[in-house]
C-alpha cells in the first residue's frame, strides 16, 4: 500500500510540473512585467481581477499574494461570448 501511495505522489508532482505558468496577457495586473506590490493582503489569499479583452469577451483571472507582497497569475478563464 505505502508503494502505491508513493507513486501516485510521484506522478501527481511529475503532472504538477508540466503545466507551464499561465502567461500575463493585455489586460492582466502583471503585464508586461509590472511589479506589483500589495500592502495589506495576507500572504497564500488569492483575489480575482475581471476585464474585456480586445475582441470584447470577459477575462476572469485569479492571483495568489506572495510572501513578498508580490502578487502570481495561477488561473485565467475567457468567456466564450463575443
Amino acid at each position: 500500500m505505502k508503494t502505491i501511495i508513493s507513486a501516485a505522489l510521484i506522478t501527481l508532482a511529475a503532472a504538477s510540473a508540466s503545466f507551464a505558468a499561465v502567461q500575463p496577457i493585455p489586460g492582466s495586473i502583471t503585464y508586461d512585467n509590472a511589479n506589483v506590490q500589495l500592502e495589506k493582503a495576507p500572504a497564500g489569499s488569492t483575489f480575482f481581477h475581471t476585464f474585456a479583452n480586445g475582441d470584447g469577451r470577459d477575462v476572469r483571472e485569479v492571483y495568489k499574494v506572495n510572501a513578498d507582497k508580490s502578487v502570481t497569475l495561477v488561473n485565467r478563464q475567457i468567456s466564450n461570448a463575443s
